[in-house]
């Protein structure tokens, strides 16, 4: 992949993505096999005005050991020092971007329940600190080629190969693949506004959704619901996109209105596992039977 592509899609999920504005804090959350581009990224955040850019680095698979190995009451405890690092984050209102490149089946194998239950557990030790900053800073989740993930979505290709042809259609998705990803993404939030406008002007009472594979579903929807998609604005006003790329538009349903069965047709990554041919059905809003 040439590098001035790489270096528009990083300045376009800093300018576009998080918007970060001068003197901000920014913190990056990626993966240890992308550092080429997280420094792509981490100088844009700097061109870009932010005071400080902190990279958090994983590594899946010494997650996937301490899943396995780890107690579930040591996985449940909020270290001291992670609950500084949340306390740092809620009171700079730090702009958060999520590069993900992860396996989408690579934490295949641990106990769906013990790390469920672990996560229950740290949740409301972390409120206060998502509470502070739920709406007054700006986040944005986009994606680079994992090698693990490119031989999945292309397996006959070579991994090299693979890499490159799931860059390509990364950055095909995210709109980064032209001469000005910005002003590409600014008539695409222009045009999901409009289908917003559109969708809310039909005062729709509810959705149903048919299809060839069995899915017979509907849910109803809130009466002062409305739909929304693209950019969001925090409460101080700063236009981000939480999402690169993005083509929901999406609204709230209304609670205990939702019946019906549906059938996936694409593989679903769940907390680091692939779910395949899976089915959820409803009844007065709640999941009643889940097949995979």
């Amino acid at each position: 992949m040439r590098q001035s592509q790489l270096k528009k899609y990083a300045k376009l999920l800093v300018k576009t993505g998080i918007n970060v504005k001068k003197g901000q804090t920014v913190f990056v959350q990626a993966g240890l096999d992308q550092p080429e581009f997280v420094a792509l990224v981490v100088e844009e955040c700097y061109k870009a005005g932010a005071k400080e850019v902190y990279v958090e680095w994983s590594y899946q698979p010494t997650e996937k050991l301490s899943a396995l190995y780890m107690s579930q009451e040591t996985l449940s405890e909020l270290k001291p020092w992670a609950e500084a690092k949340w306390a740092y984050k809620a009171e700079k209102y730090a702009c958060r971007l999520f590069i993900e490149s992860e396996d989408p089946d690579g934490m295949k194998g641990v106990d769906a329940h013990k790390m469920s239950e672990s996560r229950k557990a740290i949740f409301p030790k972390i409120k206060k600190y998502r509470e502070a900053l739920e709406n007054r800073h700006q986040w944005c989740i986009a994606a680079v080629p994992g090698a693990a993930w490119a031989k999945k979505v292309f397996p006959e290709l070579p991994e090299k190969r693979a890499i490159e042809k799931l860059w390509q259609v990364i950055l095909y998705t995210a709109r980064a693949d032209g001469k000005n990803p910005i002003a590409a993404w600014k008539e695409h939030n222009e045009d999901l506004k409009k289908r917003c406008d559109y969708l809310n002007s039909l005062s729709l009472a509810s959705l149903e959704y048919k299809s060839a594979n069995g899915t017979d579903f509907k849910v109803w929807l809130n009466e002062d619901g409305i739909f929304t998609a693209g950019s969001e604005k925090t409460l101080g006003g700063r236009v981000f996109n939480p999402n690169i790329p993005s083509e929901e538009v999406f609204t709230s349903p209304k609670a205990g209105k939702a019946e019906g069965i549906v059938y996936a047709t694409k593989p679903l990554s769940y907390q680091g596992e692939l779910i395949e041919n899976f089915s959820v059905r409803f009844e007065n809003g709640k999941a009643v039977e889940v097949k995979a």
